[in-house]
């Protein structure tokens, strides 16, 4: 398959008079690029970082000064003459700088190239206008060979929300982070046969592209440094936080799915055939020569806030994207990716409230509506012959609602003690409508159309940081500690009652299976099962509402020993209401060879708590394989089922994890090569099919 994507137009214009865009590159004195120096225009609050190669582009007025900042160097200004600048800085340090955020130290002066751990940074608004990819998942899958993610089709809920990893692992094991702070997961659990089976993972594609900066991922374990899930490594999404600046963006992109050739009856066919009402296939409808049709609209705009470098930045994406359909096989006539409509909103603000104090805040909504296929039924007892001759595919559709917010007061006192105190609240919901389909008990009086119920996950973690760094000792002494405390409830919420509930031959729910019985399906002899086809209802027996909470305290620190050889440490202590204590700790060291070779390595311990969906999750279902539809329960974790089977209480997963490489810089020219060792023991099994 071809994808084509046509990016129609980009939109970048500044409402200030009389502007021009200057662009240029920051390096130190050997030469190499200087990644993450803040860049200002003089008197305002209009200002930009260099990317991973020491580049920067910005909009300014005519006439304007430019202020280059950096730890550990020299501040200049220069003033914007011209349309291309080069800048050099000098070695200085006493100079600080508080806006650069790197995800994998809470040293303010690491940089991609002289940290002790592999990180990648990501200049999304580049990647977005060179790539035409819409969604954050694709983005990461696009530039970061770390990353993976795929688009799943007949794996229920995966089919809504794009299981991603992380070097391999599973989706769990990756903790998400927006602006530093710890970003919810989402409510879903994936079934059946798809990536990070039995794993609950965050929804990336939940945030809007167009309100990113810049991604930061840390390619190595740091449960030691930010608690669970951090098994894999990181992922940190900074925020826009520019003003006075309007960027839109409208992007399209669709399928080619044309084939030349004839294709025998039942075998793979990639030309697409649109379904009928009912989900049938490949006898009806027109063929077409593109689907998977793709529109997002996307707006960021910042404006100031007061005068003392206040702002608010807001982003607005809408997003259409029809079905893809890809009939191969005769049980699979609907499959391919989901249709989706989904509308994003995203802010992110600061407003100073004294010297060096400012409170600051962002969060988002986002909103989808997806439509997803099942596996057809094409004969047997599932099928009412007079309501879907031939056979049906059933379309599992939801409603997801992802809403987050987190705010918080940054401050620094005296002696250089900066203050972090936050709390984040988030939540995903997920509510499932099961369309084409029946309730094969019912038979004719069956709708053809129910609420399933659904799931949500809710959680709240409230954190303190501190930090400082002594200039004076040795070659520089970075030194941070804090605490968190989150909870977590999860629930599953029932649907209605034709959803799960299976019928006797009177059309009353089966409450005494001795004295009531299912209709027998006249070709098969076999009785009709309940609950809606392609997805069964959440029954009353299947709701839950668990909550938990969480204890952590941490600290870690850097010291550059020599300007050559830096080590650092961390150690962390989580406590669980539901498991325990555990306990992690964390090595890590640098050293610089010469100008331009650095060699690094760390050794580390973690954990992945068990998520609340894998210890409660429930459900019954009908499993498809080679052998047919079984009917098929999935226990929770503490249900009298999986205790009668001996399986034991879930306890956190523990991990030994290693890292070794280095960095090369020269000129322009920048590499690094790192290897990993990790080993993963899980104490038991999350859930059991039975």
């Amino acid at each position: 398959m071809k994808k084509i994507a046509l990016l129609l137009f980009l939109l970048n214009s500044a409402f200030l008079v009389a502007q021009k865009e200057v662009s240029g590159i920051v390096k130190d004195k050997t030469g190499a690029p200087l990644p993450g120096v803040n860049i200002v225009e003089k008197g305002t609050s209009n200002g930009v970082s260099t990317d991973f190669e020491g580049s920067f582009r910005i909009k300014v007025k005519e006439g304007a000064t430019l202020v280059f900042s950096y730890v550990g160097f020299t501040t200049v200004e220069k003033a914007a003459s011209g349309d291309k600048i080069s800048i050099t800085l000098s070695e200085n340090d006493g100079q600080v700088l508080n806006d650069v955020v790197v995800v994998g130290s809470r040293n303010a002066k690491r940089t991609v190239v002289n940290s002790a751990v592999p990180i990648d940074v990501i200049n999304v608004k580049d990647v977005t206008t060179q790539s035409g990819k819409i969604e954050i998942n694709q983005l990461l899958q696009y530039v970061a060979p770390s990353f993976n993610a795929n688009k799943q089709s007949g794996s229920d809920g995966a089919d809504h929300v794009d299981p991603a990893s992380l070097r391999g692992m599973g989706p769990d094991q990756t903790l998400v982070l927006i602006n530093g702070k710890r970003r919810h997961q989402s409510s879903l659990i994936n079934l059946f046969g798809t990536r990070g089976r039995g794993n609950t993972g965050t929804d990336l594609n939940a945030i809007p592209a167009s309100s990113i900066k810049r991604i930061e991922i840390l390619r190595d374990g740091a449960a030691a440094q930010y608690g669970s899930d951090a098994i894999a490594g990181v992922i940190n999404i900074v925020t826009n936080d520019s003003v006075d600046q309007f960027t839109g963006s409208v992007t399209y992109g669709a399928f080619n799915t044309h084939a030349k050739g004839d294709f025998p009856e039942g075998t793979a066919n990639t030309k697409n055939y649109r379904l009928d009402r009912h989900g049938n296939g490949n006898s009806f409808g027109k063929n077409q020569d593109f689907d998977g049709g793709s529109v997002q609209i996307g707006a960021n705009y910042g404006t100031k806030i007061g005068t003392k470098g206040g702002y608010v930045n807001v982003t607005g994406e809408f997003l259409n994207k029809n079905k893809t359909l890809r009939p191969g096989f005769d049980f699979r006539k609907g499959f391919g990716e989901a249709e989706i409509q989904g509308v994003n909103l995203f802010v992110n603000l600061a407003i100073p409230i004294a010297d060096k104090t400012e409170f600051y805040a962002f969060g988002g909504s986002n909103f989808r509506d997806t439509d997803a296929y099942a596996f057809t039924r094409n004969d047997g007892e599932r099928v009412v012959e007079s309501v879907y001759p031939g056979g049906y595919t059933p379309r599992i559709t939801s409603k997801i609602n992802d809403n987050s917010i987190a705010a918080g007061i940054r401050t620094e006192s005296g002696g250089g003690w900066k203050w972090d105190f936050s709390n984040t609240l988030g939540k995903n919901k997920f509510h499932y409508d099961i369309k084409g389909t029946i309730n094969a008990s019912l038979e004719e009086k069956s709708p053809h159309e129910f609420d399933a119920g659904g799931h949500s996950l809710l959680q709240n973690t409230t954190n303190l940081d501190v930090s400082k760094n002594y200039e004076d000792i040795l070659e520089g002494l970075n030194i941070a500690f804090g605490t968190e405390f989150r909870v977590e409830q999860f629930e599953i919420f029932a649907g209605e009652e034709g959803s799960y509930a299976t019928y006797d031959t009177n059309g009353k729910p089966i409450t005494d299976p001795t004295t009531q019985s299912a209709p027998i399906d006249p070709i098969s002899g076999e009785p009709r099962p309940g609950g809606s086809q392609g997805f069964p209802g959440y029954s009353p027996l299947n709701e839950v509402n668990k909550s938990r909470t969480n204890f952590s305290l941490y600290t870690d620190a850097e010291l550059d020993i020599t300007k050559a050889l830096m080590v650092s440490g961390a150690v962390r202590f989580e406590n669980y209401s539901d498991f325990g204590s555990t306990l992690n700790g964390k090595l890590a060291s640098r050293l610089k060879i010469n100008d331009h070779l650095n060699l690094r390595g760390s050794v580390s311990t973690g954990f992945r708590a068990p998520s609340l969906a894998q210890i409660y999750y429930n459900l019954r279902f009908t499993n498809f394989s080679s052998a047919g539809a079984t009917e098929v329960l999935l226990a929770s974790n503490d249900s009298e089922v999986t205790r009668a089977f001996g399986i034991q209480k879930l306890n956190e997963e523990k991990a030994i994890n290693a890292s070794l490489g280095f960095t090369a810089s020269y000129g322009d020219f920048t590499a690094t090569v790192d290897g990993y060792l990790i080993n993963v023991k899980r104490q038991n099994r999350t859930n059991r099919l039975f």
